[in-house]
């Protein structure tokens, strides 16, 4: 049902969405110390800014001279506030995360969150001000600390759910695995193995990293958790299988960073690079660069956001691999080589492309037992020069079965290319190869 427009004017009804947006703006201008923005302050500042924001662009503030500014502003909350609450997140459950690197990684998280809280302190006090020009009712007073307590305590309830790993199916295991390895290959399009300088940052943006490709990565580990919490580990973290628990918290501490490298290249991509020709545009642009530092909200956006996202996906592949491979159903499989050129490059390549694929190790048997590794072009290369100069017809894959199951469909189609060197159409289970 559509809310009821009659009644209050615009203006009256701007002092109500406004009213816990500047009680909250002032309690952050009252209590600056880092221990007072608790999860629930950035809540507060969420929802307030979120609710203010919608009332002004439901009136039009966005192309209104006056109310654009205030309308940022509110949005300038909304978004750090955002990052805050995430940023906050992940250093109050460091605690149970089985990672490695974790000293410099708090040490950088904690520098991240001390410039979201200046920033959002330097905001509030503009807030304010905008407020008060635009005759908007301040609030007689603000919030107590006591109101914003810390969800922390020393306190923790007793582990008495049994979470081994009787009931868990290697079958979900297995496909989760597969499916970290091959969104962590995916990722190596934005890998970053040092930091970056202020002038390298900017080119960086939007056309190599932005929002939307961002958010796209942050949806799919987000699904991974999802799946990973419903079918393998329905809770805690404390006990249990401890490799499927580390591999839960590379899904955690990537999927929070990648929420806070979405958060601030939005505000980032929509607020503060330049856009439109309008005066006004300009004008609150440079306000809001006023307030946030752009130099430092890159930094902490790529180099810490994304540094330490890759840094630990990168980490978790080790993981998920040999989580992956304790769990796949292995088999054998005997096949001809391709006919009339053997395996030069094509038919390695596809066949690499199969085994990368599922993830699991694949080994491809020459003659008399000698192993050469199916994931590696360069391997299968070596391994046909011997299949030809032995006069070999025949070779055995063994490993994964469902990499050795696409490598005999793959094989019955002679490897994808005619008997001159020419590609041919695959089966559509092997779609994926294309």
């Amino acid at each position: 049902m559509q809310e009821n427009l009659s009644g209050k004017t615009f203006t009256g009804n701007c002092h109500i969405s406004s009213f816990d947006y500047l009680k909250a703006c002032l309690y952050i201008l009252k209590y600056t110390h880092k221990d007072n923005f608790t999860k629930k302050v950035y809540l507060r500042l969420i929802a307030s800014s979120q609710l203010l924001e919608d009332f002004l662009d439901f009136h039009g503030a966005k192309n209104n001279k006056t109310w654009y500014y205030y309308r940022e502003l509110a949005a300038t909350v909304r978004h750090l506030s955002l990052g805050g609450y995430t940023q906050k997140h992940i250093l109050n459950r460091l605690v149970f995360y089985d990672l490695p690197d974790i000293e410099e990684f708090q040490k950088q998280g904690e520098k991240t969150l001390g410039f979201l809280n200046r920033t959002l302190v330097k905001a509030a006090h503009i807030i304010i001000k905008e407020a008060e020009n635009l005759n908007i009712e301040m609030p007689e007073k603000t919030y107590e600390s006591n109101f914003f307590p810390s969800v922390l305590t020393n306190d923790t309830l007793p582990y008495d759910i049994d979470d081994e790993d009787k009931d868990q199916q290697a079958k979900n295991i297995v496909n989760i695995s597969s499916q970290f390895l091959s969104l962590a290959t995916d990722f190596e399009e934005f890998i970053i193995y040092e930091k970056y300088d202020h002038k390298r940052l900017k080119t960086l943006i939007p056309d190599v990293v932005n929002e939307v490709s961002i958010r796209k990565f942050e949806m799919m580990v987000h699904n991974l958790q999802s799946s990973f919490d419903t079918y393998v580990i329905h809770g805690g973290f404390k006990f249990g299988n401890r490799k499927l628990k580390q591999l839960r918290s590379y899904f955690s501490v990537v999927f929070h960073l990648l929420q806070i490298v979405g958060r601030l290249l939005h505000f980032y991509e929509r607020h503060l690079l330049e856009r439109g020709y309008k005066n006004i545009y300009k004008k609150v642009k440079n306000q809001l660069s006023s307030i946030v530092d752009q130099e430092e909200l890159l930094d902490r956006t790529i180099n810490f956001g994304l540094y330490y996202a890759c840094h630990y996906l990168t980490l978790g592949k080790e993981l998920a691999s040999e989580i992956l491979n304790e769990n796949i159903k292995r088999a054998s499989v005997k096949v001809g080589i391709p006919v009339k050129l053997g395996f030069h490059s094509r038919p390695s390549l596809l066949v690499a492309k199969i085994v990368r694929y599922y993830g699991g190790d694949v080994q491809l048997l020459v003659g008399d037992q000698r192993e050469f590794d199916a994931s590696s072009v360069l391997d299968i290369q070596w391994a046909g020069g011997l299949i030809q100069k032995e006069g070999i017809e025949e070779v055995v894959f063994i490993g994964d079965k469902r990499a050795l199951k696409d490598i005999e469909v793959l094989a019955s189609v002679n490897y994808g290319e005619d008997t001159f060197g020419k590609g041919i159409s695959l089966p559509k289970e092997l779609a994926y190869l294309k």
